[in-house]
């Protein structure tokens, strides 16, 4: 499968080892985005709106070469529709931990693409369970530091894959970039780029 030369609005490792994984050739752009939810947002109208976002300020950087540039944004929601992003301390993380800890949550996944003047945008949701953590299990994974940067405060690809009883859905929608979404809108942009 070939795809076009494209450039990644993320600055997160885990979306490059993807991308990598299906052969796309891309460049690392690094973009700022208020990430602030609005009130009365959704969590699938927020993490589309933010990974949109993303891929339109890459877009606005690019002086040459106008590759398609992708945005992706991963939120973290609770059954209460809370969105747990990336915890901003070590006490929001175990905060995190302990709302995950026993229960099912979604991962809520979403890719957008932006060339031109048109956008492709696809969202991708999966459903993880948690194990229910003893305090010594959530004491022992906050001194990893695993989980600072990440949304929900864990890494399903690092130690945090212990902790999780379940997934159904994407494996690479909860690490951060749905490959299966993304491959598909790289055809369609493909299509129109060719």
């Amino acid at each position: 499968m070939k795809f076009p030369p494209v450039y990644l609005a993320s600055a997160s490792p885990r979306r490059r080892e993807l991308l990598k994984q299906i052969g796309v050739d891309f460049s690392v752009l690094n973009v700022s985005v208020d990430e602030t939810v609005y009130t009365a947002e959704s969590p699938p109208d927020y993490a589309r709106r933010i990974a949109l976002a993303k891929a339109s300020a890459g877009w606005c950087t690019l002086q040459a070469d106008y590759r398609p540039v992708i945005g992706a944004d991963t939120a973290v929601v609770l059954p209460s529709k809370q969105i747990l992003g990336k915890p901003v301390n070590s006490q929001q993380a175990r905060e995190f931990l302990k709302l995950l800890s026993g229960n099912q949550h979604q991962v809520l996944s979403a890719v957008a693409i932006v060339w031109q003047q048109q956008h492709w945008l696809s969202l991708q949701i999966s459903d993880v369970q948690f194990k229910t953590l003893t305090e010594a299990e959530i004491n022992w994974y906050l001194a990893t530091g695993e989980g600072q940067d990440k949304a929900g405060g864990y890494a399903v690809q690092g130690l945090a894959a212990m902790f999780i009883e379940k997934i159904s859905g994407s494996y690479s929608g909860v690490m951060g970039l749905p490959l299966f979404e993304t491959s598909q809108l790289l055809q369609q942009v493909n299509m129109v780029h060719e």
